[in-house]
């Protein structure tokens, strides 16, 4: 009898353990703790940026510090192969917060282009931060002063997959064109300008900040002629895909007598869904309170009244609070 009343005490342990335990693994956030059933901040964070050679490295440095020091969330920037793979590792849960460019944050919540078949649907936006400029770069040489004149021509678009490559399509589309009439290249950057520094190809799309380093190195030998995107064409683009912006390539850069309009997708500040909306309105709180301890120089195109424009995918409920008590919106 003494043995069959020890095992049932034994069962009940046991069974007790096993829920106790199972109630006190639920954790929705890495480092995050459960105090009187409501969820704590997190105690840590990380924030995906690019390489280190990029601006979102150094610009994520700048980022973390500010957080870490106005929320008390430790946070740390992470080297990483930039927007693509962001988008993939806040999928996976790996990280919380990351840099992505508008148009690749779009593919992924809609499974397109380099995420057909793999919708990422658990990332919402803190918001943009500043233009990554479309550049249709050609020579005076060349003859190309417009969109159409690229039928024909050997023109670089970026690598396959690439946002660059998508950019080509899309601003191709509205002229009315696609690759099938142009000799499409598939090339970097820095093969595209060789490329056209050596013949081999007449003209290449950019995607990047300006000024662009690789297309600086080609103003030094060449005179650089960059394609305008017409109004009309720029407008029906951003109709169509909202994370466009309307943007030009200042008079100066590349030595350029005049502004050359464009478009420019948004360089921007993602972060996963199941952050709580008290600790990403901190976040973004923290980051546009704070700009002037940005050191990067393109900290000051980082403007909070900017900060809905272009953002191409649905915003964080505690970024939309601080926007509303700012009465932000977008333009």
């Amino acid at each position: 009898m003494k043995n069959k009343k020890f095992l049932f005490a034994a069962s009940l342990l046991l069974v007790l353990s096993m829920f106790l335990a199972a109630c006190g693994s639920d954790k929705k956030v890495s480092g995050t703790d459960e105090k009187d059933g409501k969820e704590e901040k997190p105690k840590f964070i990380s924030i995906l940026t690019g390489g280190t050679g990029g601006t979102y490295f150094p610009l994520g440095g700048s980022f973390a510090t500010i957080i870490s020091d106005e929320t008390g969330i430790e946070t740390n920037a992470e080297t990483t192969g930039a927007s693509a793979e962001n988008m993939q590792t806040l999928k996976d849960g790996d990280a919380e917060i990351a840099f992505s460019q508008t148009d690749i944050a779009s593919y992924a919540s809609e499974g397109k282009i380099m995420f057909e078949g793999n919708v990422v649907d658990n990332v919402k936006a803190i918001g943009t931060l500043y233009p990554e400029t479309i550049q249709i770069v050609t020579t005076k040489g060349s003859g190309i002063k417009s969109v159409n004149d690229l039928k024909g021509k050997k023109v670089s678009v970026g690598a396959p997959g690439s946002g660059t490559n998508a950019n080509a399509q899309q601003i191709l589309e509205v002229y009315g064109m696609s690759f099938d009439d142009i000799e499409k290249q598939d090339l970097s950057f820095d093969e595209s300008v060789a490329g056209i520094q050596d013949g081999t190809i007449d003209a290449a799309f950019v995607t990047a900040g300006t000024p662009t380093g690789a297309v600086e190195g080609l103003a030094a030998t060449e005179e650089v002629v960059i394609v305008p995107v017409d109004q009309d064409k720029a407008e029906e683009l951003i109709k169509k895909y909202p994370y466009y912006t309307i943007d030009e390539v200042p008079s100066g850069v590349y030595k350029l007598t005049e502004a050359v309009p464009t478009v420019a997708v948004q360089a921007m500040l993602v972060v996963r869904e199941d952050l709580s909306e008290e600790v990403v309105y901190d976040i973004t709180k923290a980051i546009f309170e704070n700009l002037d301890k940005v050191t990067h120089a393109k900290g000051k195109l980082i403007k909070a009244e900017k900060a809905l424009n272009g953002v191409g995918i649905e915003v964080h409920p505690g970024a939309q609070k601080y926007y509303d008590e700012k009465n932000i919106k977008a333009e």
